[in-house]
């Protein structure tokens, strides 16, 4: 996984949807996605008769080798002033998009969207310094669901995909667009 970028969603309803500008944050390590979907069973004559199924949220576990402080305030809604993050009980973490790249095992990308979710606050560990280097990783969870404009809630592209256009993938244009 690298180059994970975020984008704040200004606008979703029926009319349109728009984005910032996205922003890359260094230190991508890994992306679990896990969408949950609810699914229903229909007895009839005996027996399960038709089935349907719905998606519901989509979690999502980032872990980055640092998450600054000015990232923090941008997910979370809190400021920074003169370097100190401040985070007030009153803050609400704003709607973002978040993409990265995963290589393959051909040696090409796979590209992600993940189109409309809000991130929760982390949890905060810090420990001594010890006798050996002991990397401490932040982990930050967020809750995805579709947009309201069209009910997409991923993109994914293939670099070896025929016409995949891998140069405007992480612009705004393209989740503006959604195609």
């Amino acid at each position: 996984m690298k180059d994970l970028y975020y984008a704040k969603l200004t606008k979703d309803d029926a009319t349109g949807v728009t984005y910032e500008t996205p922003i890359l944050t260094a230190g991508a390590i890994s992306a679990k996605v896990s969408p949950k979907s609810d699914t229903q069973t229909l007895y009839a004559d005996d027996g399960a008769f038709e089935t349907a199924s719905q998606l519901s949220e989509i979690t999502v576990e980032l872990e980055l080798a640092d998450l600054p402080l000015s990232v923090q305030a941008d997910l979370l809604g809190h400021t920074v002033t003169n370097g100190v993050l401040e985070a007030k009980n009153t803050d609400q973490a704003p709607y973002v998009a978040i993409g990265w790249r995963s290589l393959k095992s051909n040696g090409k990308y796979r590209y992600y969207w993940l189109l409309k979710g809000k991130f929760q606050i982390p949890d905060d560990e810090s420990k001594t310094k010890e006798d050996k280097a002991n990397f401490q990783t932040a982990k930050i969870t967020g809750t995805f669901v579709a947009r309201i404009y069209d009910g997409k809630w991923k993109m994914v592209g293939d670099e070896d995909e025929t016409g995949f256009d891998a140069l405007n993938w992480f612009s705004e244009t393209k989740i503006n667009a959604g195609a």
